[in-house]
């Protein structure tokens, strides 16, 4: 038998950039709770809106499961006397198991007689499981800080007011964070502010829509997007609907409606990032764009009550954005009177870290390695230098001062206002790319430099005082600087030494860091283990990372080429035994006192198996040389997976360790010459399975 189950905790607000995880977390709590009382059920269907989270368990049992218990006890002559009168140890067992001597039974367990009980598990009814099950798992909600309310001891993220729980058309008898249970929700608190009787777990959803709250989030969000592109589609424009901001807004409001208000087109004189960071942030609106692209004058806001004068709404709505516009123009205007260059030196009082020196202190380094980079590379190091020198120059604008999110972007603007070169003001905005991973790279070389020396100098600054990341923390976020520095070097193909970048970079720290070679050192070893991160999203497995790792190159590009080739090789059909044979001549090779003889001898070549070998080596190393030298190493380890056969009828008919000494070590030279050839690209037999 089962019923449905509906639990409703009514409350004050809720965060609305955290109801969507409090509602995943409350599900995934409640769900742990029933599968672990071995509750059954069909579904649980989740439903959170401003002031309610809810949770519908279709068919969930009436009781848990029945089921045979036995349990062994003490052996017969240990359970009774020479009388047959029961022990200490039987009764203690009976005593244990909740019954009595006479309770329990005798039997063979297919070693000897032993006490036995047999009794029957389960069948607990749910109505009495519900409310601990529901309490567990509002107790380990992610809440930072929970707060009290009136006399209560009670703690939740929000004052709680009703509470609903009905097992099929019944209420349980429960208590959840002080308030008993009952039937009555409440609806809309302007529309239908009244309580809400909901008669069964079934009709939650429609009972609670007849009082104008859309309780299913998934709805809402779809229904605000429907609104919202109606909305733009009427004056011939597109919404653009951030997911983020979508999912505020959708956890803010329990009855979506669209409106669309209107400012005076002198605003987008102004940057129009700063306008829509305007409307976003401190507004909750929506921008829209026309057919190119270009913000229109109007925002689309979603209220939550449907307005019998709507104009009324927008209007309010109107005068509230029109004074934090006009900030954004005025701030705008006043910054643009004072060139950047002119601004450079207030850097100095802003402190990028105390034992680093000055935000301006940065900007120079990041000047000096990003022109020396172009340098290499045969980029504009004077457009490289210039763009690093004005590159934090904009965190001291009216305009960042209040957008903090216009950061770099402020300072394209302003780069253009002064007649700088253009690339400059774009290497200007790209420089903080990639923000986070999949994110989009820098699309000017000039950006690309400023970017990567940036972040160079952060993490070989960090390292060179001690303040490298450990465990979790990481307050410098140099994991996504590394991440970062090592996609733009990769994927904008920037094939240089990372070891000399990160010594140049300790280099223009100067007397900051005391020992340049350990920070180095370290720097690298760390940029180079995030490639695990990155190749474990690319579905690349860790063996193939270790197997080019083993190389201990320093090379990015280098590396990220080796890797996709030796994951090519991983598929082959002969990968396993060639990575299997590897780790057998590795084995052999490390375990000889001295290194073996470079060269073989033919003459003492006396197996047809190892003539083979021999020959079939020579044959592929000259085959690879050019495409080694090409870097063609998928094409280098496509060559040398046809010695699989040779190396198997070697390994089958050649005795390596021969008791002559000369044919002994001619044998392992022409083994070292056949690692030699796979090692030229990465340590194979790193990809060997390691024996259980």
């Amino acid at each position: 038998m089962s019923r449905d189950f509906l639990f409703e905790l009514g409350t004050e607000e809720l965060p609305p950039k955290a109801l969507k995880s409090l509602l995943a977390a409350l599900t995934a709590g409640v769900k742990s709770g029933l599968d672990s009382a071995d509750l059954s059920y069909a579904a649980i269907n989740s439903y959170a809106s401003p002031r309610r989270l809810a949770l519908v368990v279709e068919q969930l049992a009436e009781a848990t499961p029945v089921c045979q218990v036995t349990n062994w006890g003490p052996p017969a002559q240990v359970a009774f006397d020479a009388e047959g009168k029961p022990t200490r140890a039987a009764e203690a067992f009976a005593k244990k198991n909740g019954l009595s001597i006479d309770q329990l039974t005798t039997e063979n367990d297919g070693k000897a007689e032993k006490l036995v009980a047999h009794q029957q598990a389960g069948g607990e009814p749910a109505v009495e499981l519900l409310s601990g099950i529901v309490n567990e798992a509002l107790a380990k909600l992610p809440i930072p800080k929970r707060m009290r309310w009136g006399a209560k001891r009670t703690e939740f993220v929000r004052p709680a007011h009703w509470l609903v729980m009905l097992f099929g058309n019944d209420v349980i008898e429960a208590e959840v964070l002080g308030l008993t249970a009952g039937r009555e929700s409440r609806g809309h608190r302007f529309h239908h502010n009244q309580a809400v009787s909901i008669d069964a777990p079934s009709n939650y959803v429609a009972t609670l829509k007849a009082a104008y709250v859309q309780v299913d989030m998934a709805a809402r969000r779809a229904l605000i997007i429907e609104q919202v592109n109606r909305e733009a589609a009427a004056i011939n424009g597109t919404a653009v609907i951030n997911e983020d901001l979508l999912d505020e807004v959708t956890s803010l409001v329990e009855w979506p409606v669209a409106l669309t208000g209107r400012f005076e087109e002198r605003f987008l004189d102004v940057p129009a990032e700063a306008l829509v960071s305007s409307m976003a942030e401190h507004q909750k609106y929506f921008h829209v764009v026309d057919n190119d692209g270009q913000l229109k004058p109007f925002f689309i806001t979603v209220a939550n009550i449907e307005s019998k004068d709507p104009t009324q709404v927008i209007d309010g709505n109107e005068r509230v954005i029109r004074p934090r516009l006009s900030d954004a123009a005025f701030f705008f205007e006043t910054d643009k009177k004072r060139s950047l260059e002119s601004q450079r030196q207030r850097l100095s009082t802003i402190v990028f870290q105390a034992k680093l020196g000055s935000i301006l202190d940065k900007t120079d380094r990041i000047a000096a390695l990003a022109a020396s980079i172009a340098s290499d590379i045969g980029a504009d190091s004077l457009k490289a230098k210039r763009a690093g020198e004005l590159s934090k120059v904009d965190l001291v604008s009216e305009m960042v001062l209040e957008f903090d999110k216009m950061q770099g972007i402020a300072g394209y603007y302003y780069a253009l206002n002064d007649g700088e070169d253009t690339e400059v003001a774009n290497a200007l905005k790209e420089q903080y790319l990639p923000k986070h991973a999949g994110d989009e790279l820098p699309k000017t070389v000039t950006g690309t430099l400023v970017a990567l020396a940036d972040r160079l100098d952060t993490i070989v600054g960090i390292f060179g005082i001690g303040q490298k990341p450990t465990g979790s923390k990481d307050p410098f976020a140099l994991r996504r600087a590394s991440l970062g520095a090592l996609r733009l070097m990769v994927e904008k193909d920037i094939n240089l030494d990372l070891r000399e970048l990160l010594t140049r970079a300790a280099s223009g720290h100067g007397s900051n860091i005391k020992d340049a070679d350990n920070t180095v050192d370290e720097s690298l070893a760390y940029m180079l283990d995030r490639f695990r991160a990155w190749y474990e999203e690319d579905q690349i497995a860790i063996e193939v990372y270790l197997a080019v790792a083993a190389k201990k190159l320093s090379h990015p590009v280098d590396i990220n080429t080796r890797v996709f080739a030796v994951d090519a090789f991983a598929q082959l059909p002969e990968a396993q035994a060639l990575a299997a044979a590897n780790k057998r001549v590795s084995n052999i090779l490390s375990k000889l006192d001295s290194a073996p003889a470079t060269e073989v001898k033919p003459e003492l070549l006396k197996e047809p198996a190892e003539q083979q070998l021999a020959e079939a080596i020579a044959d592929k190393a000259q085959r690879v040389q050019p495409l080694f030298a090409a870097r063609r190493y998928a094409d280098v380890l496509a060559e040398l997976a046809t010695l699989r056969a040779p190396i198997d009828t070697f390994f089958d008919d050649v005795m390596v360790m021969a008791d002559d000494e000369a044919l002994k070590n001619n044998r392992l030279a022409l083994l070292a010459q056949l690692r030699g050839l796979f090692l030229q690209v990465a340590d194979i037999s790193a990809l060997a399975p390691a024996k259980g």
